[in-house]
């Protein structure tokens, strides 16, 4: 699984790979579980480079905001491809899950 993170504005930023699905999912989960450890800060998944999640995937982003919640967080997504955000529509994600055009929105987001 292809994660690379940054801090920007005290934001905790994770640019994914192209693919979440059942084959890498634990991969994803362990990946962002060792990111977000005992960090009180927002987290922003940048999906600029996502193709393709299935609910493997969302199952790992729905356990993750909930991890972030408890340790007094928030998790947003961003840059979603057409294919990921319809994928978010249908499975109503976009509901529980802030859902950002850029990196630059998500972090302004932070802020209010």
């Amino acid at each position: 699984m292809d994660i690379s993170s940054e801090v920007r504005e005290h934001v905790l930023v994770a640019n994914i790979g192209e693919r979440i699905d059942g084959s890498n999912a634990l991969d994803f989960q362990n990946a962002l579980g060792a990111l977000i450890d005992d960090s009180e800060r927002d987290v922003i998944l940048d999906f600029e480079n996502l193709k393709y999640i299935s609910s493997a995937g969302l199952r790992v982003i729905l356990m993750t905001a909930k991890t972030v919640q408890r340790q007094g967080g928030r998790l947003m997504v961003c840059s979603l491809s057409e294919s990921v955000r319809e994928v978010f529509k249908i499975s109503g994600f976009d509901r529980i899950i802030p859902v950002e055009d850029s990196q630059e929105d998500a972090i302004a987001a932070t802020r209010s």
